[in-house]
């Protein structure tokens, strides 16, 4: 099931008894030009809409490209999987207080860093405050933040310092 187009909130009832089974129940919302994407795009873009003097036949299509024009990087992630703005996938756990179920959520999402860790995920803001836990209180953030490992593909030479490998040379 999708329910990405008209959800932002996952509310696990019952917890799932591994962090693949998390992961996936939360990749139902989390997915391409998704609901909490889409809301952040209308509170940022909508001028563009209300300025163009005529109700154009897409109002998302000409969002998407103004907000892809004005990306600091030329890539499929932003805007159409993550769109910064007041809207966050959110992950509420309706739980009593002092059962089995408050351990069981703090041991899942420290497995689920871990996992997304192996898999080289790019949510690295979990991994950094599950290393920061592991270290301690006396770690500063700003040492963990060079532990970060961008996923992001290389642009070119001059933007980023690196060479690029021309296409006949990948083969």
């Amino acid at each position: 099931m999708d329910f990405h187009p008209y959800c932002y909130r996952v509310y696990h009832w019952n917890l799932p008894g591994n962090p693949v089974d998390l992961e996936q129940r939360e990749g139902r919302v989390h997915r391409f030009k998704g609901h909490a994407v889409r809301l952040n795009l209308a509170e940022r873009q909508a001028s563009v809409v209300r300025g163009s003097g005529k109700s154009p036949d897409d109002p998302w299509k000409l969002m998407f490209e103004r907000a892809r024009s004005e990306a600091s990087i030329d890539s499929d992630i932003i805007p159409y999987w993550i769109y910064e703005g007041s809207v966050r996938i959110e992950r509420r756990v309706p739980m009593l207080p002092f059962s089995r179920e408050v351990a069981r959520l703090a041991w899942l999402k420290r497995s689920l860093t871990v996992y997304r860790l192996a898999f080289g995920q790019p949510r690295q803001d979990d991994l950094l405050n599950y290393l920061q836990n592991l270290a301690g209180e006396d770690m500063e953030a700003s040492l963990l933040s060079d532990l970060q490992i961008r996923l992001e593909p290389v642009l070119s030479e001059l933007a980023t310092g690196f060479r690029t490998m021309p296409p006949s040379a990948a083969s």
